[in-house]
């Protein structure tokens, strides 16, 4: 049987009607979740090429299969377009995700056992920091700090005492929902007190790092990982930056240690989202995701929800709703906004009491819609109409009166012209 050249439509309806219906929600909803992007065309474009019919595995100029020299261009192309972001040594793009960036960078100096400080999940952590659902948790001694439950930050003198009392091997920082800048400078002063490495995970700030909007702990930290769909809008996965020191150790861990073929259609995608972030005009987005951001908080402050830490440095907010609306769930606040098109997502708070199903909190981010054009002017709205569906989650009036102004703005800021 030879390769089929109808088109998707032809060969599985169902399949290409889940696509159509998929691209139908993004263009018509807001998306509000800070871990989500929408890529360019050219990036989709590269993601599904045929660089998925390859297998490379090994590394540019030392793979164990043959014909891979078109593979070695892109994949050098991403390793290169990131060092000049980043300022970094050495970079490995071929993980298939942020966790399985964590995983190479802790099975190429840990060993089971040996003992992680991390921020904890409840207080903005990530799962593959240590959580003991995760593999993390499982093969490590992990230990957490949290944020200052009167400031909503991390308090970096506690930190430090906390370090000295657990004498970990590495300490970890980065975060799914901290709002706050991490001083990792200070961190990587306290891991060398107490001679641990350190690991900054910056999957949520890839793109705000690369703009110069947010700090860069390349050159303080030992190990930083990150996401590289998320702020960056490149191909999906994630990647390592390390000295040449750990170079070596780093490659080893992630093949053969952790994954085999890499994914060469994602690479491809990286390198060409890479290549966008190093155009002037991305400074510029990077910029309006903060202010975007920042105006979400004013807003939500002024209508007495403030959020956590009290505002943000980044493209993030989390909201506590317990004060607020001490009736409504982190679900419920989830599920009234998606009914009108507002895509958040439930989301646990410091000190939260709920399951992680359930939540006191949500999440809400501007990566997204600052991709779709949205300024201030249009993320003050977007505030307002949240504030107005969280206050009347049971009024079908306001519902409607909602779903009339989503979808304006959707139509105003199409996702792909």
């Amino acid at each position: 049987m030879t390769t089929s050249h109808s088109h998707l439509q032809e060969t599985d309806p169902a399949v290409a009607e889940a696509i159509a219906g998929e691209e139908r929600r993004q263009e018509n909803n807001l998306e509000m979740i800070a871990s989500e992007n929408h890529v360019s065309e050219a990036v989709l474009e590269a993601q599904g090429s045929v660089m998925t019919n390859k297998y490379a595995e090994g590394y540019p100029g030392e793979r164990y299969y043959g014909g891979c020299e078109h593979m070695d261009t892109v994949e050098n192309l991403a390793i290169d377009r990131a060092k000049q972001l980043y300022g970094a040594e050495h970079v490995n793009v071929q993980p298939h995700s942020g966790t399985q960036a964590n995983m190479g960078v802790y099975f190429s100096v840990l060993e089971p056992g040996d003992r992680i400080l991390s921020l904890d999940l409840n207080h903005g952590g990530h799962l593959s920091h240590g959580h003991h659902v995760n593999f993390s948790g499982q093969l490590y001694d992990v230990e957490q700090y949290g944020v200052d439950p009167d400031t909503g930050y991390i308090d970096y003198d506690a930190v430090a005492a906390q370090a000295v009392e657990f004498d970990p091997d590495m300490i970890v920082s980065g975060s799914s929902a901290y709002p706050r800048e991490f001083d990792f400078e200070r961190l990587s002063e306290i891991a060398d007190e107490v001679g641990a490495y350190h690991l900054a995970d910056i999957a949520h700030v890839t793109g705000l790092v690369a703009a110069g909007v947010h700090v860069n702990p390349v050159g303080d930290a030992d190990f930083v990982t990150g996401s590289t769909h998320k702020t960056i809008r490149a191909g999906r996965g994630g990647m390592i930056m390390t000295t040449d020191e750990h170079a070596e150790a780093v490659d080893k861990a992630i093949f053969p240690g952790g994954q085999g073929g890499p994914l060469m259609h994602n690479i491809a995608g990286k390198a060409v989202g890479f290549g966008e972030a190093l155009e002037p005009e991305f400074v510029d987005y990077a910029e309006q995701v903060v202010a975007n951001a920042k105006t979400l908080a004013d807003v939500f402050t002024d209508a007495g929800m403030a959020p956590v830490s009290g505002g943000t440095d980044k493209h993030l907010l989390l909201l506590d709703l317990r004060e607020s609306h001490p009736d409504l769930t982190g679900e419920e606040a989830e599920d009234a906004l998606d009914d009108v098109g507002i895509t958040v997502n439930k989301n646990t708070v410091p000190g939260e009491t709920r399951s992680p199903f359930v939540t006191s909190g949500i999440r809400v981010g501007t990566p997204a819609l600052t991709t779709r054009g949205f300024d201030d002017d249009d993320m003050a709205t977007v505030g307002e109409l949240i504030v107005e569906r969280l206050n009347n989650p049971d009024d079908p009036d306001v519902a409607a009166s909602v779903q009339d102004e989503v979808d304006h703005l959707c139509a105003k800021n199409p996702v792909y012209e």
